[in-house]
């Protein structure tokens, strides 16, 4: 999942694949996020990806109509404030915050990227459901999604589309505890 967008977007590890979506990216697949960025939401981001955010989206507004009102909450020990407007900085018991933020009435809490959040988020079952994206690649090495695992969950297939380039679009919702059992 590291650095879909572009070959400067995160070398961190030395990772050196940055931009690998843009070959796989058409009418299709914009139409997908299209669908998604216009639902009702609000962000939450760890840092990087929030930087990232804040370099691009506050001067390419019209390619995500109201990303600069919407609020931007982000996970970060190091960040405190921001000129983005409406970002809020969740600098200490981020996990205990995250689980008040979702408890409220509101818009979804929507994340992308951010690697290393995720991780804290799936250890702490604060995850209701998955967008995924299954490219046609493998990259061999880089941050990857369930890389430092996860508490056992059992999620249902929503909806799945794939693209003319062979991207899997699939949407799971959170159903409750693994069940198990033997043949």
């Amino acid at each position: 999942m590291q650095a879909p967008g572009g070959p400067k977007e995160d070398t961190s590890g030395g990772f050196k694949y940055g931009g690998w979506i843009v070959p796989y990216l058409d009418d299709f697949l914009g139409k997908v996020m299209g669908e998604q960025m216009s639902k009702p939401f609000e962000l939450l981001l760890g840092r990087i990806t929030f930087e990232i955010f804040a370099s691009y989206w506050p001067y390419h507004k019209k390619e995500w109509p109201g990303i600069n009102d919407v609020t931007k909450y982000v996970a970060s020990n190091t960040l405190t404030k921001h000129e983005w407007k409406n970002t809020v900085f969740l600098n200490d018991n981020v996990v205990d915050k995250i689980k008040k933020l979702k408890q409220r009435m509101g818009p979804d809490l929507q994340v992308y990227g951010s690697g290393n959040l995720i991780q804290t988020l799936l250890k702490h079952d604060l995850v209701d459901e998955l967008w995924l994206k299954t490219f046609p690649i493998t990259l061999g090495r880089g941050k990857r999604l369930f890389a430092e695992g996860t508490i056992p969950a059992a999620f249902t297939l929503h909806e799945s589309k794939t693209s003319p380039n062979g991207v899997i679009v699939a949407s799971y919702k959170r159903s409750g505890e693994v069940k198990t059992g033997s043949f």
